[in-house]
């Protein structure tokens, strides 16, 4: 889909090509933003596809859409020249784009938490790499999905949620309401991250359901039917 972008009248090639580039200039930005890249910045040049490109007489402005920005260094833009004997030309628009993002600083095996300490923000050409991490506060409660080096360019689909409780680890039930609070031990039958609901053989011999809220805690999925007061 065109996503029409207007700018001012541009009647000279070099015009519509420095047209061109500020609008993938300000889709790249956009795209950025999204992404929560920290201080990116761009390098675009447009090539000229097909016939040649022919200087707008119309009084009003070319409009330059953007036709297709998946693949920033290919990206596929249109500039048209409206009104009688007017054009329409197709861009390819070449970008490279970096940004501060996190770098692995120290190295981390598998399964082990990732925190702050152990990455730097450092300017990296992030131009074929859509899962960057430059917000240091997504990394709580993640751990290595595989073994990390340092110096390694950290991706998001090299973080797992840690696991907080373990298959077979003691675990403490916690049942909460209004001002009450009861507590009893258990065994995870499942392993399970923050949040995850997971099995639980309570004291009683009863098999859960319980939702893991913390390293080695958890509380029942179904409070009236779970747990029951220690005697």
């Amino acid at each position: 889909m065109i996503v029409p972008i207007v700018g001012e009248a541009a009647t000279t090639v070099e015009q519509t090509v420095a047209l061109v580039e500020q609008t993938a200039r300000e889709a790249l930005l956009r795209q950025a933003d999204s992404s929560g890249l920290a201080e990116p910045e761009f390098d675009v040049a447009a090539v000229r596809s097909g016939r040649a490109l022919a200087p707008c007489a119309a009084a009003a402005p070319v409009a330059v859409g953007v036709l297709d920005a998946r693949q920033l260094t290919r990206m596929r833009l249109v500039a048209t020249c409206p009104g009688e004997g007017g054009w329409k030309h197709e861009f390819v628009v070449r970008a490279k784009v970096s940004a501060r993002v996190a770098v692995m600083a120290a190295d981390v095996a598998s399964g082990q938490p990732v925190d702050a300490a152990d990455v730097a923000l450092e300017r990296r050409d992030v131009s074929l790499v859509s899962d960057t991490v430059s917000d240091l506060a997504l990394l709580e409660g993640m751990a290595a999905r595989r073994a990390l080096r340092s110096g390694e360019l950290l991706r998001q689909n090299m973080l797992t949620a840690q696991l907080l409780v373990k298959r077979g680890e003691a675990v403490r039930i916690v049942a909460r309401n209004e001002q009450i609070e009861v507590s009893m031990a258990g065994e995870a039958l499942d392993p399970g991250a923050r949040g995850a609901l997971i099995r639980v053989r309570n004291n009683n011999g009863n098999i859960i359901k319980a939702r893991v809220t913390g390293a080695g805690t958890v509380e029942p999925a179904d409070l009236p039917v779970s747990i029951q007061s220690p005697r």
